[in-house]
């Protein structure tokens, strides 16, 4: 677990898993292949192996010993859903988040019909618990189906990440989605983000009172562009009070 991060939208990382492969355009310049590849046949080093698919069980128990409440996202560096992750494991990443309920977990995937599966056999009818946030990533039009996975799983808080972006993503459906994050391509041989992909998925948010938060325009380093959308910078989180208030009855 990192206890700090450059990501805007969270206050830490927690990487029970590391490594990944490639599913959509989206993957095509990974900035968690970039780092760990550097570092790959370095003898002791956590990225050894490179971005090979490796489980970290010594991981599993860090957010319980990390008393400070935080905003956690879960698996920066992998994806939770990978089919080659065996489900005991998940289980056990999913003992420890509801253990933790002093923490908020940000669960972020691009396996979204996995993760609806999972969710619907752990949850079955009742929603999960309301300190862990579940989202799903798309990079453009062609990627949305993944959304009506997200919204028919029995996640408390749901959630996009539309980054990278990498080309328009049409009229979304944002019924049930309570937050969309949206941001650039960074590092070598970024892909651009035209401003009226963005303009327009601000606009949908706002039409439909659904949080919206823009991390980055990206460019060769994630702050190269900054993060202002039309002289502003939207740092909207969900308003969960709510749905704490309900749970607590």
């Amino acid at each position: 677990m990192a206890d700090a991060t450059a990501i805007e939208w969270t206050d830490a990382t927690w990487n029970p898993v590391t490594g990944c492969t490639k599913i959509s355009p989206g993957c095509d310049r990974c900035y968690a292949e970039r780092f760990s590849e550097r570092f790959r046949g370095t003898p002791g080093h956590p990225f050894e192996t490179g971005f090979d698919l490796t489980l970290r069980p010594e991981r599993l128990d860090q957010p319980l010993r990390w008393r400070a409440p935080r905003m956690i996202f879960v698996n920066s560096m992998s994806d939770l859903f990978h089919k080659d992750i065996p489900k005991e494991f998940i289980d056990r990443v999913f003992d420890t988040m509801e253990r933790a309920t002093h923490h908020t977990f940000q669960v972020l995937t691009k396996r979204s019909s996995l993760m609806r599966d999972f969710l619907r056999r752990r949850y079955g009818a009742r929603r999960g618990p309301v300190h862990m946030w579940f989202g799903v990533s798309i990079e453009d039009g062609s990627k949305i189906s993944r959304i009506k996975h997200l919204r028919d799983s029995p996640a408390s808080l749901r959630f996009l990440s539309i980054e990278p972006l990498i080309g328009p993503v049409g009229t979304l459906d944002l019924s049930g989605i309570d937050w969309v994050i949206v941001g650039g391509e960074s590092g070598p041989g970024a892909r651009p983000m035209h401003p009226d992909w963005v303009r327009s998925i601000r606009d949908q948010c706002l039409h439909a009172h659904v949080a919206f938060f823009f991390k980055q325009w990206g460019g060769l380093r994630p702050k190269s562009g900054g993060r202002k959308l039309d002289d502003t910078e939207w740092n909207d989180f969900p308003d969960v009070r709510e749905r704490y208030a309900v749970a607590a009855e």
